[in-house]
């Protein structure tokens, strides 16, 4: 059995690997993964939030399913979760940095609240709690203290490498490490790049997205954000480098990924929790067994879609209930009826739903509906829809437009759909220009 490998950021915006982004060229660890690996090109979350794609990513299915919808709801303990069903096949089963589903705040995380992760545990539920970018401390599988002084991706690639050297090896490793990096730091308010980021970084283009706004950010943050993802490429390469020493990296199958985007508040008061690309896209290389060759993948793919296809790698049981289809039905080249669309649930900023096809993308919020105290509703009104392939940076919003109607139907239909297969309700979807709704 291969041993499998998931490497997870926070916030990392797909544009900031150089094989998405030929303007980048600090990314060259990530960048022969993709070369070696496959790269899928059209790579979506399905919630913009970072405990809700998290409780995705464990269990396989939507937040509003497993009752996750947003920060701060611990995963029921009687969710089954993909590293159970990994330990059930005869992995050990690993897990390193934040965990965000337990809201125990700064307390560590008792082991019925980890989700099955069992054989090796060192983490915080909320890391930007308990350490800065340049120190703190995650706590043990006992619960207790483990401190680091440095930058914190750094050290916490330490602590992988050395479970990579001193775990036994009678049985392969199922492990999940979750960088911080690079989501801002809560209590500075800003990103936290390893020291000279912002001298090294100061001259990159900025994604249009981000400059066809004259607010947000992004103008004093962005080298900062950079200057995490340089240091998480430099990360995967240490990793990558201690799995040859060790004799293991032709048997391990390596995943990176990311939770979510920002946009860097230019489309609300904060980086994400939104339905535009730079909020929801995010990178998605996946190295090992079918996944290689440098493969390039352009259907749109979701982060629910990973579990069944990390289940399917390590030949573990896959419930009737999961969501998400394996990846590797698009690796033979022979699959003929992939969705073409991803479905997105949004809270916290508003009670929100959105569906993105490779032309379109439309979304929905509930403006009777707080997206803190409410998972779903009965009437939402619709929001946004944009062009991509005139309008890629989402600046013209044609909800409005009467030249659309039929095309805001159609989208609306499929919605409705997705809302219904990820077992909401049919709701009522009143058109942008109402403004009176029912209670």
């Amino acid at each position: 059995m291969k041993n499998i490998l998931f490497l997870f950021s926070d916030q990392q915006r797909w544009d900031t690997l150089g094989c998405y982004n030929p303007a980048v060229d600090f990314t060259p660890n990530i960048d022969k993964l993709a070369q070696e690996g496959v790269k899928f090109e059209n790579a979506f979350t399905c919630q913009p939030v970072c405990g809700p794609a998290r409780a995705c990513l464990q269990t396989g299915l939507f937040a509003t399913q497993i009752g996750c919808y947003r920060n701060d709801i611990p995963l029921p303990k009687s969710a089954a979760t993909i590293a159970q069903r990994f330990s059930q096949k005869g992995y050990d089963t690993a897990y390193a940095g934040k965990w965000h589903l337990a809201s125990t705040g700064t307390k560590p995380v008792p082991p019925e609240d980890r989700g099955g992760y069992k054989d090796f545990w060192l983490a915080a539920d909320v890391l930007e709690f308990t350490s800065d970018g340049y120190g703190g401390h995650m706590f043990d599988g006992d619960g207790k203290k483990v401190y680091f002084d440095g930058f914190r991706a750094d050290c916490q690639t330490d602590f992988v490498i050395d479970y990579l050297k001193k775990r036994e090896k009678d049985k392969p490793f199922f492990m999940f490490v979750s960088y911080l990096e690079p989501h801002h730091q809560n209590n500075a308010g800003h990103y936290q790049g390893p020291h000279g980021s912002k001298e090294r970084f100061k001259n990159y283009e900025i994604p249009k997205d981000l400059t066809s706004f004259s607010g947000g950010d992004w103008r004093e943050e962005y080298p900062d954000y950079l200057g995490c993802c340089a240091n998480l490429d430099e990360n995967l390469g240490r990793i990558v480098e201690a799995l040859r020493e060790l004799g293991e990296y032709e048997n391990t199958i390596i995943v990176y990924t990311s939770d979510h985007g920002s946009h860097f508040k230019t489309r609300n008061r904060e980086y994400k929790r939104s339905c535009h690309d730079s909020s929801i896209r995010v990178p998605l290389i996946i190295k090992g067994e079918s996944f290689k060759g440098g493969k390039v993948v352009e259907e749109l793919v979701s982060l629910i879609d990973l579990p069944v296809t990390l289940l399917k790698c390590g030949g573990a049981e896959i419930p009737r209930e999961i969501q998400g289809r394996p990846l590797q039905d698009l690796i033979s080249g022979e699959c003929k009826d992939w969705r073409d669309e991803v479905f997105v649930q949004i809270s916290e900023s508003q009670v929100g739903r959105a569906i993105r096809t490779k032309k379109w993308k439309y979304s929905i919020s509930a403006p009777l509906r707080s997206g803190w105290f409410h998972s779903n509703a009965k009437v939402y009104r619709e929001e946004f829809l944009y062009d991509l392939e005139g309008d890629p940076h989402e600046r013209n919003n044609l909800i409005n437009h009467r030249d659309y109607e039929e095309t805001r139907q159609l989208l609306r239909e499929r919605l409705v759909e997705n809302m219904v297969r990820a077992g909401e309700k049919a709701p009522v979807i009143f058109s942008g220009r109402w403004h009176k709704f029912p209670a």
